[in-house]
Formats: C-alpha cells, sequence, structure tokens
C-alpha cells in the first residue's frame, strides 16, 4: 500500500474576521491538521513530545511558542477560545472548568487584598456567595446595589473600588443594567467592568461593543445547548486575559479538551438555536401572562416590561429565559412544578429541553432570606427556561402547571 505524502498539503483556513456571526460560529478558530480533517478534531492528551530536549527547554522556557501540558494549553481549548472571541469581538479568550471557575479567576487574577467590588444584587446565587463568602476571606469586599439604578452604581464606588460586576438580563427576574452607562461609569473611576453575558450569549448581546472590558460566560449553558458539559470562558483584551491565564495555569481551573470540543460543535448551531429560544419564550410570556393565577410575569420581550426600550436598544433579542409569580406563593409554586409532565425539574438552563425551577430553593437557596427579598426572588416565583420544543406542546404542559394552582 502506497503511504500517502503529507509534506507539502496545504491546510485550509478561515481567517475572514468580517464575517456574519453565523459563519463565524460554524468556522471560525478551527486550525486544521495534516491530515485535513472537516469537521474539529479533539486532542484528549495530557501532555506533548518534544523533539529534543533542547526544544523542551524554550518551550517551557517561553522562548519558542507550542504546547506543553494541557493544564496551561490544549489544541482543542485553543480553537474553541478562539471562536468564541471571534463571535463576542474580544482579542482573547480564556476557558474554565464551570463558569463560575470564570468568575472565580477573574477575582483571584485581577483583584488583591484591599479591592473593592461593586456587584449587582441580581445575579445568580452562586456569584453572591463567591463574592460575600470566599474572595471576602482574600480581603476584596462587595457592595450589592440595585442593577437598574445607575445612580445606585455611582454611590457605591469607593476609592479602592477596581470591578463593577453585572448580569444582564439577570437570573431569573430579566433586569437589565445600561451597560454602556455603567462602563462609563466604571472607566471615569479607574475600575472595570465585567459583564455576565450567559443569558443572551454574542447573538443578541455583545458587551465589550458597549465598553465592558470583560465578557464571563458559563459555557454550560446556551454555548453547549443540550445539557452535556460543565466550563466556562473569559474574554476580553489580551492584557488582561494575559493575566487570567496566568492564573489558571497555575491555579488548573482548566477545561478539559473533550468539554472544548462539545461547546466548539455548540457554538456551530447557536444562533439558529437563540433564535428558536427567542421566539418561543416570547410566545410563552404573552400567553401566561393572560392566564388565571399568573400574577407577574418577567421577560423584557414584553412590551410593558419596565426597560423594554432599553432592552430593544443594547439587545437584538430576549433570550430564552422568563419567570413568572403564581397565586399562592411557596406550596402554589411547587404544585404547579410538580404537575408538569414534559418539562425538565432541574436548575440548569440553556438547554434545546425546557426546564423548570423554583429559584428561592434551588439556584438562590443558599442566600439569605433578606438577600433573596432585596434581589425580588420570591416564594411563589418559577423560572422557565424555554426550550426548542413545539410551543403547543410547551403550552400544554404548562396548562398542567396552571391546574394545580
Amino acid at each position: 500500500m502506497t503511504k500517502p505524502n503529507f509534506e507539502h498539503q496545504e491546510r485550509i483556513q478561515f481567517t475572514s474576521e468580517d464575517a456574519e456571526l453565523a459563519t463565524l460560529a460554524v468556522r471560525a478558530g478551527q486550525l486544521r491538521t495534516i491530515e485535513g480533517e472537516h469537521s474539529d478534531p479533539i486532542f484528549p492528551t495530557s501532555s506533548f513530545v518534544y523533539s529534543s530536549a533542547a526544544e523542551a527547554a524554550a518551550r517551557f522556557g517561553g522562548d519558542e511558542p507550542g504546547n506543553i501540558y494541557s493544564r496551561f494549553t490544549n489544541p482543542t481549548v485553543n480553537a474553541f477560545e478562539r471562536r468564541i472571541a471571534a463571535l463576542e469581538g474580544a482579542e482573547r479568550a480564556v476557558a474554565t472548568s464551570s463558569g463560575m471557575a470564570a468568575i472565580l479567576s477573574i477575582g483571584l487574577s485581577l483583584l488583591q487584598q484591599g479591592d473593592h467590588v461593586v456587584c449587582s444584587r441580581s445575579v445568580f446565587g452562586s456569584t453572591v456567595s463567591l463574592f460575600e463568602k470566599y474572595l471576602s476571606r482574600a480581603g476584596i469586599t462587595t457592595t450589592f446595589v440595585d442593577p437598574k439604578e445607575l445612580s445606585a452604581w455611582e454611590a457605591a464606588i469607593q476609592p479602592n473600588t477596581r470591578l463593577l460586576f453585572l448580569e444582564t438580563p439577570s437570573n431569573p427576574l430579566a433586569e437589565l443594567t445600561d451597560i454602556e452607562a455603567v462602563a462609563e461609569l466604571a472607566h471615569n473611576h479607574d475600575a472595570l467592568l465585567a459583564v455576565d453575558n450567559c443569558f443572551l450569549t454574542p447573538i443578541f448581546q455583545q458587551p465589550l461593543a458597549l465598553g465592558a472590558d470583560i465578557v464571563i460566560h458559563s459555557a454550560t449553558k446556551y454555548l453547549d445547548g443540550q445539557g452535556r458539559c460543565v466550563g466556562g470562558v473569559c474574554l476580553g483584551s489580551d492584557k488582561l486575559m494575559e493575566e487570567v491565564f496566568g492564573f489558571i495555569r497555575t491555579g488548573g481551573a482548566c477545561m478539559s479538551p473533550f468539554n472544548a470540543w462539545t461547546f466548539q460543535k455548540g457554538l456551530e448551531t447557536l444562533k439558529i438555536r437563540m433564535e428558536a429560544h427567542a421566539s418561543n419564550a416570547l410566545a410563552m410570556a404573552s400567553w401566561l401572562k393572560a392566564q388565571p393565577g399568573i400574577e407577574k410575569v418577567h421577560y423584557s420581550g414584553l412590551a410593558d416590561h419596565p426597560q423594554h426600550a432599553l432592552a430593544k436598544r443594547q439587545q437584538t433579542g430576549f433570550g430564552g429565559v422568563l419567570a413568572f409569580e403564581v397565586a399562592g406563593g411557596k406550596e402554589a409554586a411547587w404544585r404547579f412544578i410538580d404537575a408538569t409532565k414534559m418539562v425538565s425539574i432541574t436548575g440548569n438552563l440553556g438547554d434545546v429541553k425546557t426546564t423548570i425551577t423554583h429559584p428561592a430553593t434551588t439556584t438562590h437557596g443558599r442566600m439569605s432570606v433578606e438577600a433573596r427579598a432585596q434581589a425580588g426572588i420570591k416564594d411563589n416565583l418559577i423560572r422557565l427556561s424555554v426550550g426548542i420544543e413545539a410551543l403547543e406542546d410547551i403550552q400544554a404542559d404548562m396548562a398542567l402547571g396552571l391546574a394545580a394552582l
């Protein structure tokens, strides 16, 4: 059998930075190997070998580029980082083992003892715990503010404030923050702005283009889209991300090659999935609003949402997550959830399958009663991450919940 000659084979790459998001999601970031594969390869290896001791020394010493150890760099992880960076318009991305690891990496690489953070009070419950309980042990203090009020952000800033942190839309109440205004405020006080863009993804919102310095994702959610893997990513300037990379390299909160490959494949369908999620979510929000037993629906796509105008200004879509309040308190909320048959009762979101949860006792259950009250997480609140099933089937399942009220 004649051996193939790969010596002069060219690796055809996609390099356009002017392509549309749908194209970047499919094509950006891939470096084909000498094998000429069409799909993205996966490199499930812990370490890499060298042609000589001198080459190994040059790699370890930083005198020669190349892989050393998958805790530092891995070709599959790098490919995912390049693709999501292209989508967010970032100079660089650094992948992490989870979304919370991404936030931790920002805190421990860019902050130090004596620094102060201003954080939206309407963030994921574990984010609150991370700032309040764990970063505080490193001498980093946090003030939580109403995300909607620019005056609250400004009043909370101290001489030692180094970071402003927010989610928009928030989890789970869809409260919005004016990214441009808060970015300007942060920069006027020599602080950085970090935005958790998990709910909208770069398809519907691009915080860096609005002035943010850092974008964070739980890749576990929409970037994967099918509930398969846990991961996170930080994005921003090369200078800032080099600091984050240094922490990941040393601290070890790195993404596995398999998970990176899964997320990279997930990005290929991100645009069409997000559009389907948003279409179903808007229809469900409108439908729920008209149902007896529903006291309030939280979704920025509704025309009567108090920040609907801001949503239209800084977003190109409204996302797939909504929340609603039922009459009757926690007991009624639990009856509603338990009566459903198709939707998945789980704390995860961003899945093609519709998921439902009771935030006060799950995702935000570790927050104090006072903190939940300030954040508006009521006992009668239910969060719905709307999937891409047939709208009629989702509505039929929600009707079972309504009948149990």
